[in-house]
């Protein structure tokens, strides 16, 4: 949580997560107004997302409260006008909070009971430091030495994987760190706006050094004996994280020509095989389909890696591999044991957003994201399939209720709307 000393009565409240452009944008705006601002990262308190959905009718972040108010996401934040933005602030400085006020995590140890320190609402515990804990007692944070210089309560890719391997899931444990490793850099490097990553500087970070030589140790997993939830949150982390890890050392692409050679080329050694952007997303969690201007499928009936991937495509994933434009799902690294609840979590945050999916009512039309154009196939192969997917994947909603009306008249029109190419990158 974040804040700082005012002597206003309420707070505004965000729901947020680490690395979220959207929710950047909209802290940005709501520390400007010098009204106290509490953050809640539902990535790191799972246990709120339920009862957000029950608050707010929505699976998106950010989410956001002036007192028990609830604005919505930055979107709507951005678009209030300046006499309603000017009555919700002047609430949160003269009203005090209410009973029914928007839920916050339980405390942890290291805050004071009432959450504050001399007015001030205290920090959360980092992500890490369960983690950080437990290497310690291993024995396996230390000293290292490079050169001349001496590094204090630090380790090598080696000593973590053979850490990880005295524990179960050493895969699953490796991919969910290398995630949270490249987000914090990315969130980071991230502009205050939320509007841009300064690439270059991530790029010349210590910390980017060592996530490349954790990255290293991907050679090092056995695949084979990964389960199906296993190899979903495995290959979702590393292929979110190798498309960062890309763009740090190629740029982000520009055209079509460099989306397809980076797509095909921008790989990771893992398990001993070489797997490219391509083949984790069409041949390991598409079930070794043809993707995107592909001739063939990515692996052929002798290539190794078939046996690593995944009996059927899972439509889900589409919605793990990329955000909603203008907010996102709750969730930015996937776990083994909740990654079912997690992918239908995402689709139905993709779902909300009108970049993704638009009913017409008067002409009887809906419009797609043009994902569901390229992966048709994998939401039934037809527009009457493809639509009822998109009906039983929705969370609750007058757009859902506007869908069902649409669908029931008949002769449903389906066209797709233009998608959004452009880089996020500060240079």
């Amino acid at each position: 949580m974040e804040g700082f000393k005012s002597s206003a009565l309420g707070r505004v409240t965000v729901y947020s997560i680490q690395g979220c452009p959207h929710c950047v944008q909209a802290k940005a705006t709501l520390r400007s107004l010098g009204i106290p601002v509490c953050e809640v990262d539902v990535g790191l308190h799972s246990e709120l997302r339920v009862k957000l959905k029950e608050l707010t009718g929505r699976s998106t972040v950010p989410q956001i409260f002036f007192n028990s108010v609830h604005v919505g996401g930055n979107d709507d934040l951005q678009k209030l006008a300046t006499e309603e933005l000017q009555r919700l602030v002047t609430l949160v400085k003269e009203e005090p909070l209410s009973a029914n006020a928007p839920p916050l995590p339980e405390s942890n140890p290291f805050e004071a009971p009432d959450g504050e320190i001399d007015g001030q609402l205290r920090g959360e515990r980092d992500e890490f430091a369960d983690l950080v804990e437990d290497l310690k007692h291993a024995g396996v944070i230390g000293t290292q030495r490079r050169g001349l210089t001496l590094y204090k309560n630090s380790f090598s890719g080696v000593q973590l994987v053979d850490w990880l391997q005295t524990k179960e899931g050493m895969a699953a444990e490796l991919s969910l760190l290398l995630r949270e490793l490249i987000l914090k850099l990315f969130s980071e490097h991230l502009s205050a706006d939320g509007k841009c990553v300064d690439y270059k500087g991530m790029s010349v970070d210590p910390a980017f050094e060592r996530y490349c030589e954790l990255a290293i140790q991907l050679q090092r997993v056995e695949l084979l004996s990964l389960s199906r939830e296993e190899k979903l949150a495995f290959f979702i982390n590393i292929y979110n994280a190798l498309v960062i890890h890309g763009y740090l050392r190629l740029g982000a692409p520009t055209n079509m020509w460099q989306r397809y050679k980076f797509f095909n080329y921008v790989s990771y050694l893992i398990g001993g095989e070489v797997f490219t952007l391509q083949d984790i997303e069409n041949g390991v969690l598409r079930g070794n389909r043809k993707g995107i201007a592909q001739l063939r499928k990515p692996f052929s009936k002798t290539d190794p890696r078939l046996q690593v991937a995944l009996p059927d495509a899972e439509p889900l994933i589409h919605f793990a591999l990329n955000c909603g434009a203008k907010g996102c799902p709750p969730i930015k690294t996937y776990t083994p044991q909740d990654i079912d609840s997690q992918l239908l979590t995402a689709a139905e945050a993709f779902l909300e957003n009108d970049d993704a999916c638009m009913v017409d009512s008067g002409k009887n039309e809906v419009c797609l994201s043009q994902i569901f154009k390229w992966y048709k196939a994998d939401f039934g192969g037809t527009d009457e399939k493809l639509l009822k997917w998109v009906l039983d994947h929705m969370g609750d909603s007058p757009k859902k209720t506007s869908l069902q009306d649409v669908l029931s008249a008949g002769k449903t029109k389906v066209s797709f709307l233009p998608y959004d190419w452009s880089s996020n990158s500060a240079h």
